[in-house]
Order: structure tokens, then C-alpha cells, then sequence
């Protein structure tokens, strides 16, 4: 990370800057247009059609030697805000541990395939039993309901032993 930069409104959200190496792992994903005066026609908070969000670690295909796996995510394009703060162009992370994508127009699940980052978090260390796992990301909208268009991750897949 190479700092952290304030947004607008008065309030200081973080946001990360990567190096240009780890931008190279992002993808990019099809995007609706946005309507007008804020929300989206399915009422869902919009998001910037250049935005997406990664996995900067672990990387897709790893193998890990150890059960407690620290992932730290990314975003491009957008801020990350906690849960709760309505602000333009921002979300908080939701990860996906061995799940599909919840549905899309509802509240995203808080269990234990469903790790909530409601404080704003970028990192953080799970513990995994060995194995193969898929991780992926979907961003929140102040009230953990995904933005229109979604913006998720690449689900990607490591390997534990």
C-alpha cells in the first residue's frame, strides 16, 4: 500500500494505492448503464462503470503452506467507506469463501462463507482447513446490498496444506 488519501464530503475514507505490478492481476467486468439522480432502475446504488475490485493476495492457483491465509483487497476506481456511510463511489468488501455469488439485488449473508468488512477493512487473516477453497470479493453498499452494476472479484482458487 502506498498511502491513504482523503475523499471528499469532509470525510477521510481509505482507499489504496497498489503498485502497478499488482493492478496487472485485476479484471475487468461488462457494465448497465447507470440511470440518473443517484440510484440505478432496479433502485440499487450505482457504481462508476470503470470500477472493479481484486484479490491482491493470495493469488489464483496458490498453494499455502499454512491454515491462517492472509487476503487483502483491492479496488480500482472506487473508495471503500464502512457500512453505514452512504457516499458516492464507495462500498465496503464482502468475502466469499467457498460460496457462489449470493443474489445480487438482496442484502449479501453474514456467515461464515460470507465474511462481512463493514469497518472499511482492506486485509485480513482467515483460517482455512486444508484443502481447496475459492475466494471472492463483492463490494456493499452502505447497507451491504450490492452495487448496480456488481462489482466482484474474479473468483479465484488456492490450495491449502
Amino acid at each position: 500500500m502506498r498511502g491513504i488519501h482523503p475523499l471528499a464530503f469532509g470525510l477521510a475514507l481509505a482507499i489504496i494505492a497498489l503498485p502497478a505490478a499488482s493492478l496487472a492481476q485485476t479484471e475487468q467486468h461488462d457494465h448497465k448503464a447507470v440511470a440518473a439522480a443517484g440510484t440505478t432502475a432496479e433502485g440499487r446504488t450505482p457504481a462508476p462503470p470503470d470500477a472493479y475490485v481484486y484479490i491482491g493476495w493470495p493469488n489464483d492457483g496458490e498453494t499455502l503452506h499454512t491454515r491462517h491465509v492472509k487476503v487483502w483487497f483491492g479496488t480500482r476506481n472506487f473508495g471503500v467507506a464502512p457500512a453505514g456511510v452512504d457516499k458516492p463511489n464507495t462500498g465496503h468488501h464482502h468475502l466469499l469463501i467457498d460460496a457462489p455469488l449470493p443474489p445480487l439485488d438482496q442484502e449479501i449473508p453474514n456467515d461464515k462463507n460470507h465474511l462481512h468488512f463493514g469497518a472499511g477493512q482492506t486485509e485480513t487473516t482467515i483460517d482455512l482447513p486444508p484443502g481447496t477453497h475459492t475466494l471472492q470479493l463483492l463490494m456493499g453498499d452502505a447497507n451491504h446490498i450490492p452495487h448496480n452494476p456488481p462489482l466482484m472479484s474474479k473468483k479465484i482458487t488456492i490450495h491449502v496444506e
